[in-house]
């Protein structure tokens, strides 16, 4: 089953911006899933074994690190990759 992840990171500190790039470049090291970053989120796009895996062990790394973050997920159950790429032009 494919799926499609809108996800937002909020890490509660005044240095939030070099974590948030850190966390998406991981995501993006992922070969088994496809990213998409915007200025307000960013999208994860694959299976949805692989997708949910790369959540889970990208996430906790996050919150071992820095525990006062929040993360705003949306779900999915199809790929939505080329309806946001052909919306976006």
């Amino acid at each position: 089953m494919k799926v499609s992840v809108e996800i937002s990171m909020y890490p509660l500190k005044e240095a939030y911006c070099q974590p948030i790039i850190d966390f998406i470049d991981c995501l993006e090291k992922k070969p088994d899933v496809s990213i998409q970053r915007n200025s307000m989120s960013t999208h994860i796009y694959g299976d949805y074994r692989n997708v949910m895996d790369t959540l889970d062990s990208e996430m906790l790394n996050v919150l071992e690190q820095i525990p006062e973050t929040v993360f705003v997920i949306k779900l999915i159950g199809t790929n939505r990759e080329k309806a946001v790429i052909d919306a976006c032009g």
